[in-house]
Order: C-alpha cells, then sequence, then structure tokens
C-alpha cells in the first residue's frame, strides 16, 4: 500500500500531459451549464506553439479546460476548432469571446491529446459479450506450458488462415456483471476466469455471486487482455488437426487457452478530445470495476475499467471525477450506541460525504463498458469508487 501511495504522489509530482487535468471538485453546481469562465491572469492574444495541445491552451486559460470546444464553435469565425496551427493567434480579449488569427501556418495542426502522449500507459483491453467460438490455443512447442516471443503455439480455429495472417493472442481475464437492486443500490461484480475462460468460485462473494432469473441481472461483458501477436506459417495440413503460430512480438507469456483474433492495426483513436458526460449518471451507476494489473486501486496512468459504456452516451475523452463513496457512520456521540455497526440499520446510521480522489479520461468504448485512463489523483482510485461530471462540487 504505502509503495502505491508513493507511486500515485509521483505521478502528481510528473509534468507533462497526463497532469494537465485540473482537480475541479470544489466548484459549484452550477458549472454544468454555467458560463466559461477564464483565469485572471489570461493575456489579451496567445500565439499558438509548435508542440502545444488544444488541451494545454485550454488549460492555461480556462478553469474548467474540457469546455474549449463550446467556445471555439460558439464562434463563427472559427470554420474547425480542430485545425488550429502553429502560428495562429488566439484572442483572449474578452470573457466570452474568442477569435482565431490565421498565422504563418507551418505543419500539422495541433491536437487535443495526441495518441503518442498516452500510448505507453494504455493496457490492450477490449470487452466481448463471449469468446466461446473464439479460436484457441490448444498446444505450445515442446510441450511447454507457456510459450513466448519466438516460440510456437498450436490453434484450432483458424483452418482456413492464409500464410502470413497475423493474429493477436487474448487471454480471458474477468466476468462482469451489474445487478440493479431498486430497494437499495445497484451492484457490481467481478469474477477471475480460469484458463478455459469458466469462472473461478470466489467462496468470499459466493452469495453475491448466485444467477438469479432477476431481469435486472446483466452480463456486462468479458474482458479479454492481448498477450502477444503471432503469424501463421503453416494450417491443417495431412492430418494434422491444429495450425502453426509463431509468436513474433513481444509481450505476456502465451498459454493454452487463450483465444485469438485477426491484428487491429488501429486499436485506439489517433487523438483524444477531452469532454465532460453527454448526460448526467444516475448516482451508483457509474463505477471504477477494475483497475488493471492491480487488485483494487491505483494512481495516475493506471487503467481502469469502468461500468459505462456507449448506451450510456460515453464516448472516447470522456473525463469523469472519481470520488470514494461517502460511508455511512453510527453517531455514537448522539446516541451512545455500543452495538457493532453491522447490527445497526442502514437508516439508523449518518451518510458521510463523497470524497474526491481524482480523473479519468475514456480511451476505448464498448457498449455496456469503457477503459480510461487516471490523468490525475489527490489519493488512489479503488473498485467501487463514483464517476461523476468533473465539475461536480460534491
Amino acid at each position: 500500500m504505502d509503495a502505491m501511495l508513493e507511486r500515485a504522489s509521483k505521478g502528481l509530482r510528473t509534468a507533462g500531459i497526463l497532469t494537465k487535468i485540473v482537480a475541479v471538485a470544489l466548484l459549484t453546481v452550477a458549472t454544468y451549464s454555467a458560463a466559461v469562465e477564464m483565469r485572471g491572469d489570461h493575456p489579451d492574444t496567445y500565439v499558438v506553439q509548435r508542440g502545444d495541445t488544444l488541451w494545454d491552451i485550454a488549460g492555461r486559460f480556462l478553469k474548467r479546460p474540457w469546455l474549449w470546444p463550446e467556445i471555439w464553435q460558439a464562434n463563427p469565425q472559427v470554420r474547425n476548432p480542430h485545425l488550429i496551427y502553429p502560428g495562429d493567434v488566439l484572442s483572449l480579449a474578452y470573457l466570452d469571446r474568442m477569435a482565431v488569427q490565421p498565422g504563418p501556418r507551418v505543419g500539422s495542426p495541433i491536437n487535443a491529446i495526441p495518441l503518442a502522449d498516452v500510448e505507453p500507459f494504455l493496457k490492450n483491453l477490449r470487452v466481448v459479450d463471449q469468446f466461446d467460438q473464439m479460436p484457441y490455443v490448444v498446444g505450445l512447442e515442446d510441450d511447454r506450458l507457456r510459450a513466448s516471443e519466438g516460440q510456437v503455439a498450436y490453434v484450432r480455429g483458424i483452418a482456413g488462415a492464409p500464410t502470413g495472417q497475423r493474429y493477436a493472442v487474448l487471454r480471458p481475464t474477468q466476468r462482469f456483471t451489474h445487478l440493479d437492486r431498486t430497494q437499495c443500490c445497484d451492484l457490481f461484480h467481478k469474477d477471475d476466469l480460469d484458463f478455459r475462460g469458466r469462472r473461478l468460485i470466489d467462496f468470499e462473494n459466493y452469495w453475491t455471486n448466485v444467477e438469479t432469473p432477476d431481469k435486472g441481472n446483466e452480463l456486462l461483458g468479458f474482458e479479454l487482455m492481448q498477450v502477444g501477436v503471432g503469424t501463421v506459417t503453416r494450417g491443417e495440413v495431412g492430418g494434422i488437426q491444429a495450425s502453426t503460430l509463431v509468436l513474433d512480438a513481444e509481450g505476456r507469456e502465451v498459454r493454452i487457452g487463450d483465444r485469438l483474433i485477426p491484428v487491429d492495426a488501429q486499436p485506439y483513436d489517433l487523438q483524444f478530445i477531452p469532454h465532460p458526460p453527454r448526460q448526467q449518471m444516475d448516482y451508483g451507476r457509474a463505477r471504477v470495476l477494475a483497475v488493471a494489473d492491480m487488485l483494487s486501486a491505483g494512481g495516475p496512468r493506471d487503467v481502469v475499467a469502468l461500468s459505462v459504456g456507449s448506451r450510456e452516451g460515453v464516448d472516447n475523452g470522456t473525463v469523469f471525477s472519481i470520488w470514494r463513496v461517502g460511508s455511512n457512520a453510527v453517531d455514537r456521540v448522539r446516541d451512545g450506541d455500543t452495538r457493532s455497526e453491522d447490527t445497526i440499520a442502514r437508516g439508523a446510521k449518518v451518510r458521510l460525504p463523497d470524497e474526491f480522489a481524482g480523473h479519468v479520461m475514456v480511451f476505448r468504448t464498448f457498449d455496456k463498458m469503457s477503459y480510461g485512463l487516471v490523468m490525475d489523483s489527490i489519493k488512489p482510485s479503488r473498485v467501487g469508487y463514483e464517476l461523476k461530471h468533473p465539475d461536480a462540487p460534491y
């Protein structure tokens, strides 16, 4: 835990694009629809420099930089706010007006957050509704338990694949579910999967794992983690019942049961345009489901799985604030109650405020879930934490 806290603290001190988002937890509720506020020390004009991003510029002059699209799109003289070039002069003379004067346009237009600035920290994860029909690794070279770059895996299910076809090797890791409980609160759960992709029995949460016919019990999806990439060198010929795949990219070790899909040439957007959620989520619906490569908590530059996706209006670039859900405490000062907290009804306890933890930006969106990168934090972000509008005051 101490190492994790030290990592989070170190991330806060690290300069760069990943710490550009400013914590704004103390702003008022009116920020959801308020006019854009400029910082008091802004100059009248600013000349766009090579290496700038729209997010950087907005962060220098706006109190809430994720509102930059509303500024530039509200000005008819700006034909395309996504095409600002080095040398362009931004007019900042008026709080409610910003104009762009074209300068000597040399080079490419600037981006909001280029993929190159965040790609080293992204985990190659995806969510699918099912994976039973995917091709899978049935054996490894020399009957190994694991295989890595330069070694061979034998695969069933790609009999017709031509020589030279490249495949990504994926491992089923988690099963995410959502139980809609109208009497109390939504329940989200994750199950670890074995080498076949089947659920492991979790005795600690046995009763919350029980499948019910309630229509509120929903499968959010299965998480697949990319562990390697390989090239087909031989198909199922001469009575052989498995194709040969040479692992040709550095990654994690491949094992029996890993699945295959054709390589995705462009898994991520080339740039991310940070913006607040397009709609307000019901409290308790948007949560942190998991932290990649961690048990339950992470800090800046860690990847987290989120319980909302495109069906809730989430898309790549959506920014949420992350909050620890307030505890329900027994008021022993007033009531003088000495019983165990577990024996006291929820309604007899005092609801304490939620606590701000940090900001997360979505970089990969699926139907019912999404993945985000923790951009900044003042405390570790844990599984179960609430996601809110980036300007949420509490």
